[in-house]
């Protein structure tokens, strides 16, 4: 593995580069299954869902539908997302770049 900051080759298994100190991203970074602050109709849980398996939104708000819709499957449906809504925690809101104030003009 090659060091991003001095471009060494180092351990592959490495937290730090040991030359220059650098700290190095995992190769699998740590998902966390969480409802969306973002993408939300209702409660967040397809749009976190979704954002968790890396698919469209819509996908998993289709399959969810069809879940629902399939016969004996609309209480199993309606319980799992509620039980989703009470149990998968809430993500935080994405953190916005800080607006500029415009100078006015003297007059």
């Amino acid at each position: 593995m090659t060091c991003t900051q001095c471009h060494r080759e180092i351990d592959e298994h490495s937290n730090f580069c040991s030359y220059c100190g650098a700290r190095l991203r995992p190769a699998f970074p740590h998902r966390r299954l969480m409802r969306s602050s973002t993408d939300v109709k209702i409660a967040g849980v397809c749009g976190g869902l979704a954002e968790y398996l890396n698919v469209d939104p819509t996908v998993v708000r289709l399959f969810w539908a069809i879940l629902a819709v399939v016969p004996g499957g609309i209480v199993g449906g309606i319980v799992a997302y509620v039980a989703a809504w009470l149990i998968v925690p809430k993500a935080p809101l994405p953190v916005s770049a800080p607006i500029e104030a415009k100078p006015t003009p003297a007059g």
